[in-house]
């Protein structure tokens, strides 16, 4: 047993609940819980699967509170369909647990070549494909050196950081294959003494050997798979992880690479219409769109796979974040797509810290907030304040005024309240980063019917928006605006210190990482919802 110190919970207690804001929730005081009582066993599979939907006081994880939202509050009540862009790579629109909440624009008759509802986009029947049938890409900052534009202001800075760079994911090019080896020689001794390839931690703490090359695979095995993964899912995170390493150096930092393939010119706004209407990945290692679109609104209570954080939606795919990074342009123009094709809600799960086109952007965000449509950012992976290091997509400039009121930006949570429960990797900032959600061990709809557990703000992003739709689809009067104030107020509010960027000696108030000094809760969210609704 343990007890949370400095934290304050909002304790409701739902007395009625009509759907789309026409009567508001009748709720207790805040109450303290420093003093209740926790425990702290390990998280089981299952949990660990569904840990961003848990309760942090019912279930001791900084989770959401879904399952308490939907058994408390919504049940069986339906609110208003409400469409989410994901601008992302591409999406699996035919995946089991997906299939059934793509958005299909009803202007297209599919497959015919005409651009039937006169948007500028042929058969852009389920989105659009600004990609083309490209993915590989460099990284902007290589674009600006293979340029060869010595005139650039960020030409010098860009070679510095190559050099970098490349020395940096070199080095641990050799570490990660070194550990690879050691992780699938440990899983092949292990695997053989058991007579089978998906073993537990049962299986391995029942063995009992004095065999130095036994012992030193279970120890192999326990120290990277954490307690948390064995066998193939161990083997296969780490080959998933050399495979990311092998492809930063020989794409993402190749100088020659040649990759964009839509014809256009990524410098010039003129032409826009450009790219196709196949929004599905173009290999199955493009799943980060499809696993994002899953925490978002995966069919909820189907018997399969995972359940989305929200229901009623539809995801409106715009292919447009390649393996590399992503083109300014096209993210202007899928921002100002989603917003003209009926989304109210987008979600950005990608970002870099060079930008040659960062204006046509905060454009784009601005004529999304005149539109009222939620952006929801993801605030990046490298452990850095963002109040210091400026990264894109943003909705300033050198922390000045913001564009518009419909930009929040989303740090990562990990499984586990406490000291540990900012994700190492996860950027941070009082005047950039809004608030924090789940983002480690997420779990998720994959490309071909399958699923897996991802790390990243990528998948704290989309557990904030499909809270953000929630509201928009209970209470569909609430402006863009509102709904981000609504996300904000309404989060878990804890006095904690936590370990940031990683490092065990930089250790900061949770209060401090974020403007708002709170995590995302669902439970919460609706309540204040509905008080802001009868106003």
């Amino acid at each position: 047993m343990k007890t949370f110190k400095s934290l304050f919970i909002a304790a409701f207690v739902a007395s009625m609940f009509y759907g789309c804001g026409s009567s508001a929730i009748i709720s207790t005081p805040i109450e303290s819980i420093d003093n209740t009582p926790i425990k702290t066993a390990d998280l089981t599979k299952a949990q660990l699967h569904h840990w961003s939907h848990l309760d942090l006081v019912k279930d001791t994880v900084p989770g959401m509170s879904v399952d308490k939202l939907y058994s408390e509050i919504i049940k069986n009540k339906k609110g208003k369909k409400v469409i989410v862009a994901v601008v992302d790579s591409g999406i699996d629109i035919d995946h089991e647990d997906l299939r059934d909440v793509i958005w299909t624009n009803e202007g297209e008759i599919p497959n015919n070549g005409i651009d039937d509802d006169k948007n500028g986009y042929v058969d852009d029947v389920h989105g659009w494909n600004f990609l083309g049938d490209g993915y590989d890409e460099q990284l902007e900052y290589v674009r600006i050196l293979a340029s060869g534009d010595t005139s650039n202001p960020d030409y010098e800075k860009a070679k510095a950081e190559y050099d970098k760079e490349y020395q940096l994911w070199m080095g641990r090019k050799t570490l990660y294959d070194q550990i690879y080896a050691q992780i699938t020689s440990a899983d092949e001794t292990l695997s053989n003494l058991l007579n089978k390839k998906d073993y537990t931690k049962e299986d391995i703490d029942a063995i009992k050997s004095t065999d130095p090359k036994v012992n030193e695979a279970i120890q192999i095995v326990e120290y990277y798979g954490k307690g948390r993964k064995y066998g193939p899912a161990l083997v296969k995170s780490f080959k998933h992880s050399l495979e990311s390493i092998n492809d930063r150096l020989n794409i993402n930092l190749n100088k020659n690479l040649k990759g964009r393939v839509t014809g256009d010119n990524p410098d010039d706004m003129s032409t826009k219409y450009y790219g196709n209407g196949n929004v599905r990945p173009v290999k199955k290692s493009e799943s980060h769109g499809t696993h994002v679109a899953g925490i978002i609104a995966a069919e909820r209570n189907n018997g399969i796979g995972v359940d989305g954080v929200a229901n009623n939606v539809l995801i409106m795919p715009v292919r447009t974040v390649p393996n590399g990074d992503e083109y300014d342009k096209d993210v202007a123009l899928a921002i100002r797509y989603a917003v003209d094709n009926g989304a109210k809600v987008i979600n950005g799960s990608f970002g870099k810290y060079y930008s040659t086109h960062s204006d046509w952007v905060r454009e784009a965000i601005a004529y999304a907030g005149e539109h009222d449509v939620l952006f929801v950012n993801a605030a990046g992976n490298e452990g850095k304040d963002l109040d210091k290091v400026a990264i894109y997509p943003n909705d300033q400039v050198d922390n000045g005024p913001e564009v518009s009121n419909n930009f929040i930006t989303v740090g990562a949570l990990a499984p586990k309240y406490g000291p540990d429960m900012v994700a190492g990797y996860s950027n941070y900032g009082k005047i950039n980063v809004d608030l924090f959600a789940p983002g480690s061990e997420i779990y998720s709809t994959t490309p071909e019917n399958e699923y897996e557990s991802y790390n990243g703000t990528s998948m704290a992003a989309p557990a904030v928006a499909g809270v953000a739709a929630l509201v928009r689809s209970y209470y569909p009067d609430l402006t863009a605006g509102q709904v981000k104030q609504v996300l904000m107020s309404s989060g878990l509010a804890a006095k904690t210190n936590v370990i940031v960027g990683g490092d065990a000696d930089n250790v900061k108030p949770f209060a401090d990482l974020s403007k708002s000094g709170k995590m995302v809760n669902a439970f919460n969210a609706l309540i204040v919802a509905s008080r802001m609704a009868t106003k």
